[in-house]
This record gives structure tokens, sequence and C-alpha cells, in this order.
């Protein structure tokens, strides 16, 4: 059996923690793209609920990556998240890169499922990150200009896209710049009436890390912050030592600020788990009634949403999460605490195990996703 080459895709905020996710290489032989912005409809899908499909291995062969999105897709999911990233996108100004992305189009259009883009211009602690070709940018006009001829590029190849997130983990960014949030404001705000104009059925906007937000007393920032068509978070129930909380019951309350604190927009979310990881408290029992408590919120809050996307499909041993976080001293992941809980946290939030076996959240997330009318 041929493995295949691993490559990294894209930088994702597993829960709003800057990650990187190892992906595959291969080539599809039927490239999914069209110059139509008209998404197919399937019954047996809701685009309004994801998962994030991953691997069960790292160095996946072709049928187990095929086999990971139909399994996902088994579940009525109408939807994925894919993670760009611009240096490997854009290499070089104006010649595109489009073999890591057309693999990851081809295999969410060869299982109908619809496309959440994230694609960051701020990225958790950082600008970027940018091609090398771009030097050191600025949020300013020169880098709204190149934002919506790239992003212009890829929405013009992927109909399946609907939703785009410019800004990751926003919060984080500018809770340490706050300077800077009208530049911020002002440049995406230009990206987004440029875009429109050529691409007036896909949504855009900022996705903010709630339970960072909350840990901080930070809610004031989405409304400095909600530019766009919708405010998109990521929740993960953990403190600021990334220690898991020991109930489920009062996470409804938490999930309802998400509603608040974004005065009256759409929300949306990007990613959201519960880890079964011992040393962050995490069980499987819980993990299954957290899956309840969300979907429950979001039977009760649908008109609110946009879309719901579950974080994530499979386990992972716990050193490639502890391998692919930033551990530069300037990073949050200098502290040795929150750099090992964060780690164990990620790579225990999978429905399956690492052994590929289902965890009895699988079996609820499906069930979830039935109960709720197609949209």
């Amino acid at each position: 059996m041929v493995l295949l080459n691993k490559k990294i895709v894209g930088a994702a905020i597993g829960a709003g923690i800057a990650i990187t996710i190892a992906m595959i290489f291969f080539v599809i032989p039927q490239l999914q793209t069209g110059p139509t912005s008209v998404v197919p409809v399937n019954s047996l899908h809701n685009p309004k609920l994801g998962l994030v499909i991953m691997p069960p291995t790292q160095t996946p062969t072709l049928q187990e990556i095929k086999n990971a999105y139909a399994q996902a897709a088994s579940t009525g999911i109408g939807r994925s998240n894919v993670y760009l990233s611009w240096p490997l996108m854009e290499p070089k100004q104006g010649a595109y890169n489009w073999s890591y992305s057309d693999i990851l189009m081809g295999l969410n259009r060869e299982q109908n499922l619809n496309v959440t883009l994230y694609f960051s211009v701020v990225n958790n602690q950082i600008l970027g990150p940018f091609p090398t070709w771009m030097g050191k940018p600025h949020l300013d006009q020169k880098l709204e200009n190149q934002t919506v001829t790239t992003l212009d590029a890829i929405l013009s190849r992927y109909y399946i896209v609907d939703y785009v997130i410019i800004g990751g983990s926003v919060d984080n960014y500018f809770r340490d710049n706050p300077n800077e949030i009208p530049q911020y404001v002002d440049f995406f705000n230009g990206v987004y009436e440029k875009l429109k104009v050529k691409h007036p059925n896909v949504k855009f906007g900022n996705w903010f890390s709630l339970n960072d937000i909350i840990n901080h007393g930070q809610g004031d920032i989405v409304g400095k912050l909600n530019q766009g068509d919708f405010v998109a978070y990521s929740y993960a129930p953990v403190d600021l030592l990334y220690y898991q909380s020991t109930s489920t019951d009062k996470e409804s309350a938490n999930l309802q600020k998400m509603i608040d604190f974004a005065q009256g927009k759409k929300i949306a979310l990007m990613e959201v788990g519960w880890s079964t990881a011992p040393s962050l408290n995490g069980t499987k029992e819980d993990q299954q009634k957290f899956v309840k408590t969300v979907y429950d919120f979001y039977k009760k809050n649908q008109s609110d949403f946009e879309f719901l996307t579950w974080y994530r499909q499979y386990d992972r041993p716990v050193d490639t999460c502890y391998n692919s976080l930033n551990q530069e001293s300037n990073s949050m992941f200098g502290n040795n605490v929150v750099l090992n809980n964060t780690a164990a946290y990620l790579c225990g939030t999978g429905l399956f195990d690492i052994n590929k076996n289902p965890k009895p959240a699988w079996d609820e997330l499906k069930n979830q996703i039935q109960s709720v009318p197609n949209s």
C-alpha cells in the first residue's frame, strides 16, 4: 500500500489555538472547480452542519483519506472547513499553487459538502503568515488589494466555498494590539466591499475564540470587530491553563454569550469540541453530553446560526499536536502547562480514538444531525 506524502496545507486554529494541520498530497483526477457560484443542493446533507474532517493516521493512503471524507459525509453533514495558507497558495505573486487546494476542494465536492474557508490575514497572535514576496505587510491599502486579488482567484475557482474567515482568533491579536483595530476595520471593510461585487453569495466574517474572550473578560471586543455578514466563534470549554470544564451543565450559558456578544448579527461555530483526555478531566461520557448540549442550544437558536461545525473526527497521538504548536518563548505556549494541556486537548477531541474505535459521541453526533430538519 503506497503512503501519501505529508504536506502542510494550512494553519488551523484548533478551538482557538494556532496549530498546523498535516494534510496529504495526491492528485484528484477530476478537479472540482467551476465558474458558477451556485452550490448544488443535496437533501441528504444539511449545509448548516459540519465536521472538521481529518484522516485517522499521520501518513494516510489515498483510500484512507477518501474513507474519512465518506465516513464524515455519511452523518448528514453538509460542510467542512478548509484551512489554506497564503504562502503555499501563492509562493510567487500572481502564480498560484492549486495542487493542495484542488485536493481538498475535490474531496469536499465529491461528497457534496460546502466549504467554510479559513484564509488568515490575522492568525491568533500574529499577522499572516504571508508569502515571502510580500515582505512584512501592514493593514493598509496595499494589503487590502493583495487580499482581494488572491481571494477572488480562490472564490472564482471553487464555487463550493460559501463562507470565508478573513481573521482567526482576532481577539487574541487585538488584545495585544488594540491600537490597530481601526486599521483592521478599514482593511476588512475594503476587502468585503470589493469581493461582494463579484461574489455576492459568499459570506465573510471574523473568528473569535469564545473561551479566550470569556476567560479574559473581553466580550466588548466582538462589537468592535464584527464587520461582515456574521460573527464566527470557536469554543473549547477550558480555562486559561487549558484545563477542561468538569461539567457540561453550565455550557449553555457560555454558548449564549456568542449571541449576546454578536449584538444582533448572525453567529457561526467554526470549531467546537470536547476532549476525552484524562489529564484534562475529559471523559467519553461528558463528550457525549456536550454534543447534546451544543445541539440543544443550536436547535433552540437555529435562526441565529449561519452554521455549526464540530471539531473533530479522529484523535491523534498527543505528540503530533505537541510538535505542531508554536513553542517560541513569546507565544502563549511558552508556558509548559498550557503547551502540554493544549496538545492533549487538541489530540483528544476526536469522535474516534487513535485505534479508530468510535466514542459514544460519534453516534450522538449522527443522531443529533439527523434530528435537525434540513435547511
